[in-house]
């Protein structure tokens, strides 16, 4: 089984109020890159992708009432004939940016099922105590989770959770002081979600599921100097720390290692001056057990993969479709 989490830079752009695909001149969320242009990209990067099952992240819009997103990445995948072309969501997102999962439904069968207890639902609220001060802090998410019960074709299942995490990104900052005010506090909220985010995966591994938790964290080992105030990132508090199961991404554990020079999942232009930044965001963890099953991880970078290098029109259509690119990860279910 092939699983992937795919970051789509405003997915929700392409289609109309009626979501109907649009595939012309108009203006898409991709820099210099048309509707149409940006939606025969995705279409050939998701047919190359030949996914059992993909996590959308910045899905199409869910407004109820207004934006059908289910109906629109449905849409979008009969277009271009993608074997997966069901579609399920979670929780609405308030940013027109939806976690979506869309599969084939000849391979597997996948549904929203977040389970009731403690820690709560990705739809309520939760306390953290960052600082350790005593006084926790409320935290919640405007993209929840999406929390899945999956089952192969074979009869075998498990816990999937696909996540959008707090970017970190100054937005609306005015000078360079309030810049770093707001991304140090984006980058609390950032923790925060991931703390709770950790919660509910050691619920799921105290129960014995084999679990799977993709997406894009907006963070990563090393990746800016907030790390050094709160001491380590999201990504390591959701894989695990000290006597923690520890959930498994060769590419966080890479990045880990000091020295070490990490893979890279986005690639995106930076102010002042609109130089590249490349980044480590997008991940693919794995629980224990299937980790000892011998996965296969693989970022679909069109400059770092030989295979996408090689193949002039798949490594145009990365950079068309998307600042972030996918990740596959492979299992013998």
């Amino acid at each position: 089984m092939r699983l992937a989490t795919y970051n789509v830079q405003w997915f929700d752009t392409l289609f109309d109020d009626r979501a109907r695909l649009l595939e012309d001149g108009g203006r898409s969320g991709r820099e210099g890159v048309t509707r149409g242009e940006q939606a025969r990209a995705l279409g050939h990067v998701f047919r190359a992708l030949d996914a059992d099952g993909i996590m959308v992240i910045e899905a199409p819009d869910m407004h109820q009432g207004r934006r059908d997103g289910l109906k629109a990445i449905e849409t979008f995948a009969g277009r271009f004939s993608l074997r997966a072309r069901k579609a399920v969501m979670g929780f609405p997102s308030d940013t027109q940016q939806e976690i979506a999962f869309l599969f084939d439904p000849d391979a597997l069968s996948a549904r929203h099922d977040p389970r009731d207890g403690d820690p709560p639902r990705f739809d309520g609220g939760f306390r953290v105590d960052l600082d350790e001060d005593g006084r926790p802090e409320a935290v919640a998410w405007s993209r929840p989770p999406l929390e899945l019960a999956l089952h192969s074709r074979a009869g075998t299942g498990l816990r999937l959770i696909g996540v959008h995490a707090k970017s970190k990104a100054p937005h609306g900052a005015r000078s360079e002081a309030q810049a770093a005010r707001i991304a140090h506090e984006n980058r609390r909220k950032q923790l925060a979600q991931c703390v709770w985010l950790r919660a509910r995966v050691d619920r799921h591994l105290a129960a014995g599921d084999p679990l799977i938790v993709m997406g894009d964290f907006n963070d990563g080992p090393g990746l800016d100097e907030h790390e050094e105030h709160f001491g380590r990132s999201g990504v390591e508090i959701v894989m695990g720390e000290g006597g923690q199961p520890r959930l498994y991404d060769p590419h966080a554990r890479l990045a880990l290692r000091k020295g070490a020079a990490a893979p890279s999942t986005a690639r995106f232009r930076v102010p002042p001056d609109g130089r590249w930044l490349s980044a480590l965001l997008d991940y693919a963890m794995v629980s224990p057990d299937l980790r000892a099953q011998g996965p296969r991880w693989r970022i679909w970078h069109p400059f770092d993969d030989p295979a996408c290098w090689r193949d002039e029109d798949l490594r145009r259509a990365l950079l068309h479709a998307s600042d972030h690119f996918p990740v596959t990860l492979d299992l013998d279910l």
